[in-house]
């Protein structure tokens, strides 16, 4: 083999191994819930796993559609803060995630989107991340 081709095969080498790598970043960034109206990717993804075990319980009630512990569970969430995309209203819906100790429903949400994205804040809505529910 010639110096030239030598050359040309390490950069078709060179630009496979590439257009490979990407193609398996953008098969990974497919799996990330987004929302319909707006972009999801700068959240933090926290697996499902991590969170206090009362947002899996949540979680799980969300999944079979109730009961809920609380009548405001299910009701929109108007994202007035405005950290969500901005998505019409009745997009998103909060549900309560039990504080033990707490004299009320406390500070803990979980707010979904239509598009199936689950977002957990812990805070009231003064912050989210996005939850991997894998």
């Amino acid at each position: 083999m010639t110096n030239h081709s030598a050359r040309i095969v390490a950069i078709l080498l060179a630009f496979l191994a590439t257009f490979v790598a990407g193609g398996a970043n953008v098969a990974a960034t497919e799996l990330s819930p987004s929302a319909e109206c707006g972009d999801t990717s700068s959240f933090e993804q926290v697996p499902l796993r991590e969170l206090p075990e009362q947002a899996a319980e949540t979680y799980e009630l969300i999944e079979a559609g109730g009961p809920f512990p609380y009548p405001q569970d299910g009701g929109t969430f108007y994202n007035r803060e405005g950290l969500l995309p901005d998505c019409d209203t009745g997009y998103y819906h909060e549900y309560t995630v039990e504080t033990p100790g707490s004299p009320d429903r406390g500070a803990r949400r979980i707010v979904t989107g239509d598009a199936g994205e689950y977002f957990y804040t812990a805070d009231h809505y003064a912050s989210f991340v996005l939850i991997d529910v894998s």
